[in-house]
């Protein structure tokens, strides 16, 4: 009886210990947008239904900040915008001062997805760009990667359709852990006619980015076992603007301040009580899937707008 009942204890301890160490995939999912240029006050101008509905159900912050208090020596520009959203800790780290991404530093500090590998070795990512740096230099070793490399505000307005329907279509028919998309029409067509909630061109550009968005939840929400996956939806950008540009903005507010939501059924609702920066997209998708960060990794961002957090699942 002794020896039964010690038989059956370890059958217990290994069915504990595989679903709780050995899982090689994370329990849950994540879905990053980035809107490239979108200032906070012109998300609250233009009529953004489903940007508005993942702000309703989830945390939000509209004091986001583009550079940190350690280091402010980068230009105000998308290459170190959008490495700081994606590696989680600043330009003096991750060496991208300008567009030129001259003394990349990635093999020290990594993008996401490459974070996410290191504890779930079989995780599946997937990205979906049309700002070509960013697959070219960040994201290079994404499990998929989509690019479509565009100029000016109708070119990026095609490719961000493009774009936003194939991830869509991948979301609803494969498997992925971790997507991001980049859209990039917003940041164009503040160039073209300025950054301001006043600026037809630039609302009508958002609201069209909405849509977009609209796809994407909607691909999301199509997924079988999408109630027991337990999606987050973050949404970020890489700088605001000014009249017709964002570059040198290092006291200009409204180049600086941009937005988080971070939205689920695992995030908290209601506006984020703590100062937010862009370097927090990482830190938080990183604790929702269950990722042990670790010390070395150096983040320079804070996990916010979450509840809890999920264990592990292991790959079928």
């Amino acid at each position: 009886m002794k020896m039964a009942g010690f038989c059956r204890l370890l059958l217990i301890w290994a069915s504990i210990s595989s679903v709780g160490f050995t899982g090689d995939r994370p329990a849950s999912r994540l879905l990053l947008i980035g809107i490239d240029g979108l200032r906070p006050d012109a998300l609250i101008a233009a009529e953004t239904p489903h940007l508005d509905q993942l702000i309703a159900d989830g945390a939000y912050s509209d004091t986001t900040l583009i550079l940190g208090d350690r280091y402010r020596g980068n230009d105000t520009v998308s290459g170190p915008g959008w490495s700081s959203y994606l590696t989680g800790v600043w330009a003096d780290k991750h060496g991208v001062q300008d567009n030129g991404f001259d003394g990349r530093n990635y093999s020290r500090y990594p993008h996401v997805f490459s974070l996410i590998r290191r504890q779930f070795p079989r995780a599946v990512t997937a990205t979906f760009v049309d700002w070509e740096p960013i697959d070219k230099y960040i994201v290079a070793d994404a499990t998929r990667r989509v690019v479509y490399p565009a100029e000016g505000p109708e070119g990026y307005t095609v490719n961000d359709s493009r774009l936003a329907m194939e991830a869509a279509e991948y979301i609803r028919s494969d498997d992925p852990d971790a997507v991001m998309v980049y859209l990039g029409a917003v940041d164009e067509t503040g160039h073209k006619y300025g950054f301001h909630p006043s600026v037809p061109e630039y609302v009508h550009a958002i609201q069209v980015i909405d849509g977009h968005v609209g796809q994407l939840l909607a691909a999301v929400k199509s997924r079988p076992r999408y109630v027991e996956e337990s999606w987050l939806v973050i949404v970020s950008t890489d700088h605001g603007g000014s009249g017709t540009s964002h570059g040198g903005g290092h006291d200009k507010p409204e180049v600086l301040t941009t937005f988080l939501i971070v939205s689920g059924d695992r995030a908290r609702k209601g506006a984020i009580d703590v100062q937010t920066y862009v370097v927090d997209v990482v830190p938080t998708g990183l604790v929702h899937l269950g990722v042990d960060i670790r010390p070395e990794w150096e983040i320079d961002g804070t996990a916010v707008g979450l509840n809890s957090v999920r264990s592990v699942k292991n790959s079928e």
